[in-house]
C-alpha cells in the first residue's frame, strides 16, 4: 500500500510540472540557445540561457512535448538557475546515470543516492529507466542544455541518443 501512495504521489509531481510548467516561455536576448527535437514521438524544445561569468543567469524553454518531456524540462530548468557551465553540464551526466544508466568512461558512477539529492524533483524520473522509448522524452531539454552549452563535443551524444537539432523554420 505504502508503495501505491508514494507512486501516486510521483505521477501527481510529474503531472503537477507538465500542466504548470516552470521557467515556461522564450527569453529576450539569450546568450545560448538550441532547439531539439525526438523523431520518434515528435517532442521538439527549445532551451533559452543567459550565461554570465560561466553561470546560468537565465533560462526557459518553449515547445510541444508528452507529459514526459515537459515535466522534465520543467524540473531541469529548476535546477540550472545559478549554476555554473560546468556545474550544468555535471547535472546532464547524473540525469543521464539515472534515467538511462549510462556513464561515459571517464566519469565515476555515483549512488543512486546521492543522484537523487542532486537533481531534487527531476530524481523521481529515475522510473523512465524501465521504459527504454521514453528515455528520450526524459532527456531531450536535458541535451539540450548540454548541447547549448558546448556545440561541439556533443554531436555525438544527440546521435546516440537518437535526437536530432531542429531545423530552422
Amino acid at each position: 500500500m505504502a508503495l501505491s501512495r508514494l507512486d501516486q504521489l510521483y505521477r501527481s509531481i510529474v503531472l503537477d510540472h507538465s500542466a504548470n510548467p516552470h521557467h515556461r516561455g522564450h527569453l529576450d536576448h539569450p546568450t545560448h540557445q538550441m532547439q531539439l527535437l525526438n523523431p520518434t514521438c515528435g517532442d521538439a524544445i527549445t532551451v533559452d540561457m543567459v550565461v554570465k561569468d560561466n553561470r546560468i543567469e537565465q533560462i526557459a524553454f518553449n515547445g510541444e512535448g508528452c507529459t514526459i518531456s515537459i515535466s522534465s524540462a520543467s524540473m531541469m530548468t529548476d535546477l540550472m538557475v545559478g549554476k555554473t557551465v560546468e556545474e550544468a553540464i555535471q547535472l546532464v551526466h547524473d540525469f543521464n546515470q539515472l534515467v538511462g544508466g549510462t556513464i561515459s568512461e571517464d566519469e565515476e558512477e555515483k549512488s543512486e543516492e546521492e543522484l537523487r539529492k542532486q537533481l531534487k524533483d527531476a530524481a523521481i524520473l529515475a522510473g523512465v529507466k524501465k521504459f527504454p522509448a521514453r528515455y528520450k522524452c526524459a532527456i531531450l531539454s536535458w541535451r539540450a542544455v548540454e548541447y547549448g552549452l558546448d556545440q561541439s563535443r556533443n554531436e555525438q551524444l544527440l546521435h546516440q541518443d537518437g535526437i536530432e537539432r531542429k531545423e530552422e523554420e
